[in-house]
């Protein structure tokens, strides 16, 4: 797709593409819900979830990367907003961001704009986070937060806001460089609370897609093993 700059000369289409990265140990309806949101409010061609190998903040998921790819894949095989990356599954070391960002603008045309979503606790971290400053070389920063989240960022992140907040997320220019928030209401629901559902044989069932459900039944994850 191409359309006329103001000279009347034919220049590139400039894609929209989000991405939002975890570990969705499951990928519930929380992770889909907010990924939709962002993808209508902000026009995207698509958002991308990015299932993280090893993630460098967190412990091992106990179940394989593969079996957590399968799952992002059904949940979003019905959604054509939504899709999956699985590029940090195919690397063979620690799921960092700026990896992910470097390679995905390798692939995309230099006026294509990138968005990454980050909730605030994670935006908070972000100074603990491989390379950091360097994220907004490649992206814009998309931090979905509660409508009664009331903390400070830390210090580390305030002349990076002063400097590089926008108000108002439409409104990013370029093909990064620029932080904006998006304010949510998320649905209360988390990977945790259904692991710990399924260990102890309870049901999960309209906390996640029914299609992930059955790939877990069928494949007994999240189960206390048996004595």
């Amino acid at each position: 797709m191409k359309h006329s700059d103001a000279s009347g000369a034919r220049t590139p289409y400039a894609r929209r593409i989000g991405l939002l990265g975890g570990t969705f140990n499951p990928v519930h309806n929380g992770h889909l819900r907010a990924a939709l949101e962002v993808a209508e409010l902000m026009v995207l061609d698509e958002l991308r979830l990015v299932p993280s190998a090893r993630p460098p903040h967190r412990e091992m998921p106990q179940v394989s990367a593969e079996q957590r790819l399968a799952m992002v894949k059904l949940a979003v095989a019905d959604e054509s907003r939504l899709s999956v990356d699985d590029r940090e599954l195919r690397r063979d070391r620690p799921s960092y961001t700026i990896d992910t960002l470097e390679s995905l603008r390798a692939e995309l045309s230099a006026s294509d704009q990138v968005f990454l979503l980050l909730g605030w606790d994670a935006f908070c971290g972000l100074p603990s986070w491989h390379r950091w400053q360097a994220l907004l070389e490649h992206c814009h920063l998309l931090v979905l937060q509660r409508p009664d989240a009331g903390s400070e960022a830390p210090e580390a992140l305030r002349d990076l806001l002063a400097a590089r907040s926008v108000s108002d997320p439409l409104s990013l220019a370029g093909p990064g460089g620029q932080i904006s928030f998006i304010w949510q209401t998320p649905l209360a629901i988390s990977a945790t609370q259904i692991r710990q559902l399924l260990a102890t044989g309870r049901s999960a069932r309209y906390l996640l897609p029914d299609a992930v459900l059955a790939y877990i039944q069928a494949h007994r994850l999240y189960a206390v093993p048996e004595a």
